[in-house]
């Protein structure tokens, strides 16, 4: 689904990203994982056209989107959540979720079936629809942020550090949410600190440092890797 051959980011004359080539498959949950500075959200900010590449090439679905325009980057099935919760605070919780839905036009049937679902995944935004989203408790206002970029149905959703500044029951609930997701089928691609929690649930996974991969496996591979655990744990912990 997602293919990048040889990415190249720049910073002005600093190199943010070098010779990245990594692949994400239909239906796969995959991880990023890296320390602060590796280059993770700039990667994101990439494939969404945001930032511009130097050298290299992003394909989605074999269509070359390198340095496409955002608004037609998502059109084409690409969501982003990024870090932090950006919602719009004054509008409603239902408002909010309205917005999502300009990535394409639906008929009431399809609204409907997407709200259903929605509320499935999180349920204590269905109890708060016409609350105005800046009263919400933080890890709420996460799961609305996540909640609009479902309503534009993308096909690959790439989340940046979801768990960030959340309590571990909330952060339990979203992945619990992430794995039904992928299970009805919807490829995910996740930046993440809290490597366990991701890994737990992924295929597969990529290590980046210094805006170089030096590490991709299998989730249960990396869990057990000594690149990991010394990047994120120090060499002399273990990750259960």
């Amino acid at each position: 689904m997602l293919n990048i051959r040889k990415l190249d980011v720049h910073y002005g004359p600093l190199a943010a990203l070098q010779e990245i080539s990594l692949e994400v498959k239909k239906g796969e949950f995959v991880s990023l994982l890296g320390p602060n500075g590796a280059g993770k959200t700039t990667l994101l900010l990439t494939i969404s056209g945001i930032l511009k590449t130097t050298e290299g090439r992003i394909l989605f679905e074999e269509q070359d989107v390198t340095n496409l325009d955002p608004h037609k980057i998502v059109s084409l099935g690409i969501g982003h959540v990024p870090q932090g919760r950006h919602t719009f605070p004054t509008l409603s919780v239902i408002d909010n979720l309205m917005l999502g839905r300009y990535v394409q036009r639906k008929t009431k049937k399809d609204l409907k079936e997407d709200f259903e679902w929605i509320y499935q995944l999180f349920p204590i935004l269905k109890e708060r629809s016409h609350q105005r989203a800046g009263t919400l408790s933080g890890g709420e206002q996460q799961m609305l942020t996540i909640a609009r970029a479902m309503v534009g149905r993308p096909k690959l959703l790439m989340l940046d550090e979801p768990s960030t500044g959340l309590a571990s029951h909330l952060k339990d609930e979203i992945f619990s949410a992430f794995k039904a997701m992928n299970q009805k089928g919807l490829t995910l691609f996740i930046i993440e600190q809290e490597i366990y929690l991701s890994l737990t649930i992924s295929h597969r996974g990529y290590l980046l440092r210094n805006g170089r991969l030096i590490k991709e496996g299998a989730a249960s591979s990396l869990l057990v890797s000594n690149d990991v655990k010394a990047l994120f744990l120090g060499p002399e912990l273990d990750m259960a």
